[in-house]
């Protein structure tokens, strides 16, 4: 949250990382000890959205790179089910198709996400 972090206010950030974890608003705003009112209010102000859209996705990148750590445990797990006629692969081979299937999904996300950054970094720059 570095671009966020002189406009929060220690609170705001608490309250930010008690909603990447918390069950609901209320959980999160007692886990952050503010009121829930205070957590509603802040969650509609342009800075504070700013910020935990800014820290969901720093978790969801996170989220993506262990993705990538499974990817190589996933193909190994396709090989052996496909070369070891004794294991039931059905288990074992939805499991890996389906960490393939989200680490290329990711990948895909990754990409749109650097797209629309240069995009936006394009819109940014004075015309001459």
């Amino acid at each position: 949250m570095a671009v966020f972090r002189e406009k929060l206010k220690p609170k705001q950030e608490a309250a930010i990382l008690a909603l990447l974890t918390a069950r609901n608003v209320e959980e999160a705003a007692s886990t952050a000890g503010v009121p829930a009112r205070t957590l509603h209010r802040w969650m509609n102000e342009p800075v504070f959205k700013a910020g935990l859209r800014e820290a969901k996705l720093a978790a969801f990148g996170q989220g993506i790179a262990r993705l990538h750590q499974m990817c190589s445990a996933a193909v190994s797990t396709l090989g052996k089910v496909m070369v070891d006629p004794k294991t039931p692969p059905a288990t074992k081979v939805r499991a890996a198709d389906s960490i393939l299937n989200h680490t290329a999904k990711a990948i895909e996300t990754e990409d749109i996400l650097a797209r629309l950054e240069e995009l936006e970094a394009a819109a940014d720059k004075p015309k001459k």
